[in-house]
């Protein structure tokens, strides 16, 4: 049979797809984990930093052992009732395996491991999109690094670029006006993010926190951070980030397009009448000119 010459869509990545075969990979390591281990607790973490996260799986790699990744996967090797879970009492903390959640299995006391999760409790840059937990303003005047010292005139260009209405004078740095880089409930944009880690503002912190536990033989635990903050994916309504998908670039409304354009359907009159759209004649045909 001659070789199909349709198009194909190829993918530049390498990144290979989650499949079947890696879903039930995970399910069976989970099931087979629960012998070698005396508690599981379900965790939910904030902020999470990839290099953190894995020291504290280093750390704990004797006597804990960590699973994140898919929520409804982990959701399925736990068990969704009673009939269908591995332990007795373990479809419980399948209910709280959500959001940026996970799963720990250890041979620790409660105590021990929450000490050992707060040993890497630890401060960070905030990222885009993510929440300002309060308000950041650089004064008027000379601008100042995050060492107290005056800041390069080499930044003036980068500061400017990122919204800092800035000026050179004689070599110092000054802001023409009070800028504020963030405000406290409002997400951080690209250009804030930025300027935080130029002045070493540290707004996130990464922490884990225990939702509830289980022990050998059933005794099933649910703590106070379960009812703080429910971090529950299933209730992102993918329409509206859709919608606002240039919500947080910090583009000005007067630069996007009207939405009679943007939401215009090729051959369809812009008022959105049923009217075909009216072919436009040149002027030689008009006059019957010939080629």
């Amino acid at each position: 049979m001659p070789k199909s010459r349709r198009d194909k869509v190829i993918a530049l990545t390498q990144t290979k797809k989650k499949g079947r075969e890696w879903k039930s990979g995970l399910i069976d390591t989970v099931r087979e984990a629960l012998d070698e281990y005396d508690s599981v607790y379900a965790f939910r973490t904030e902020n999470l930093r990839n290099n953190t996260f894995k020291e504290l799986k280093s750390d704990l790699a004797e006597s804990s052992r960590f699973f994140m990744g898919s929520n409804k996967v982990l959701q399925v090797a736990l068990g969704k009732g009673p009939e269908d879970e591995q332990r007795e009492g373990l479809h419980q903390l399948s209910a709280h395996v959500r959001g940026h959640a996970g799963i720990v299995m250890t041979n620790l006391r409660k105590e021990d491991l929450e000490k050992a999760l707060e040993k890497y409790k630890v401060s960070d840059y905030a990222r885009t999109g993510s929440l300002a937990p309060e308000t950041i303003v650089i004064e008027e005047g000379p601008v100042h690094g995050p060492h107290g010292g005056l800041m390069e005139h080499t930044m003036e260009p980068t500061l400017r670029k990122n919204g800092m209405p800035t000026k050179l004078n004689r070599g110092v740095i000054e802001l023409l006006a009070d800028h504020v880089v963030c405000r406290e409930g409002e997400h951080v944009s690209p250009q804030a993010a930025i300027l935080l880690r130029l002045f070493g503002h540290e707004l996130a912190t990464f922490s884990i926190d225990l939702l509830c536990g289980w022990r050998e033989g059933g005794e099933f635990e649910e703590y106070d951070a379960a009812l703080e903050g429910d971090d529950d994916d299933d209730d992102v309504d993918i329409g509206d980030v859709e919608r606002d998908r240039f919500a947080f670039d910090n583009v000005s409304k007067s630069m996007m397009l009207p939405p009679e354009l943007m939401n215009a359907v090729p051959g369809q009159p812009l008022g959105g009448g049923d009217a075909p759209a009216k072919k436009r004649t040149s002027t030689r045909k008009k006059a019957g000119t010939k080629l």
